[in-house]
């Protein structure tokens, strides 16, 4: 490949290099964010303010990366500022998580092409150096696992009180990976976990069990657990039929543990109708696959907490 070839080819990759950040800086702003004026100290933010740092070599990152990095914080919920490369974690003895994506970085410096230093010989001019960036990839350490304790980032602890202390042991008991941050919920069968965002991220705290006990819900049907199909795929019947399966458990939860949320789960109302219509059988097949997959979780319940439950299992048996 010629050397004009090489340049031009550089060149280009700078452009788009460039392109890319400014395009993604404009997106923010038309949406009405504004990248160096990140929401710290609300639900949307999980991580405290700081300046980003590589967690392996202590070295914060600056100009443009702040931006990015801070953006990244915002956007997927990560809980803290420290980022690695995929070598990096590797190196500490621990790895990025599979299927993570990372956020691009870069590197900026200047240097002096050779015909410009010959140039600046022959007219006895200063040499022109020329900017040029470099892309990277780093994984913020939530992305990450195996890390050292002293890396890891240590997810912020919930103020006490906001969750019920019968719901958090029967959680613990479970033994499921259980992680709280983020900012939305979910239940990963591929890797067999649940994560919630933080009850304070809720207008009311006390949702955040209804939530919780949703997402345990979906891993009740794990192979190792209750083998139901996980198969289907977003906005199919079946995995509406699922949705509904987590959401009466969740409610049937609620009411064993006395808890009582002040909203409702609607995001599924239409999908969960389609499948009512369609097949008569459906709710009583839910129905039960809830209350398999609660009695599954409360089976956990500690020693003290079995009096209370069983109260209120007759009392709903008497009402109904």
């Amino acid at each position: 490949m010629s050397r004009h070839k090489r340049n031009t080819g550089a060149r280009h990759d700078r452009t788009n290099l460039y392109s890319e950040i400014t395009d993604k800086i404009i997106a923010e702003l038309e949406a009405g964010r504004v990248p160096w004026v990140q929401p710290w100290g609300t639900a949307a933010a999980k991580a405290p303010l700081a300046m980003p740092k590589n967690a392996s070599t202590s070295r914060p990152y600056s100009g443009i990366n702040v931006l990015l990095l801070w953006g990244a914080v915002i956007k997927h919920g990560f809980s803290g500022q420290s980022w690695l490369t995929f070598r990096q974690a590797l190196s500490l003895g621990g790895n990025v998580r599979k299927g993570e994506r990372g956020t691009t970085v870069v590197y900026a410096d200047r240097f002096v092409p050779e015909d410009e230093k010959r140039r600046a010989a022959e007219t006895g001019e200063d040499a022109q150096a020329i900017p040029f960036l470099k892309r990277f990839t780093v994984f913020n350490t939530d992305q990450c696992e195996n890390l050292p304790e002293d890396v890891a980032t240590a997810a912020p602890p919930v103020p006490e009180g906001l969750i019920e202390p019968a719901v958090e042991a029967l959680i613990e008991a479970t033994g499921i990976d259980f992680r709280i941050g983020g900012n939305r919920a979910f239940y990963v069968p591929a890797h067999d976990y649940v994560q919630v965002p933080p009850p304070q991220a809720y207008f009311e705290p006390i949702d955040w069990h209804r939530t919780a006990l949703h997402e345990f819900g979906h891993a009740s049907g794990h192979t190792s657990r209750l083998g139901r199909d996980f198969s289907s795929s977003f906005g199919s019947k079946k995995y509406a039929f699922e949705e509904l399966i987590a959401e009466i458990n969740a409610a049937f939860c609620c009411a064993s543990l006395g808890i009582t949320p002040t909203v409702r789960h609607a995001d599924y109302i239409g999908s969960w109708l389609e499948v009512l219509r369609e097949d008569n059988r459906a709710i009583v097949r839910a129905a039960s696959q809830a209350s398999k997959a609660a009695d599954w979780f409360l089976a956990f319940a500690p020693d003290d907490a079995d009096l209370a439950i069983e109260a209120a299992r007759s009392c709903d048996r008497r009402v109904a």
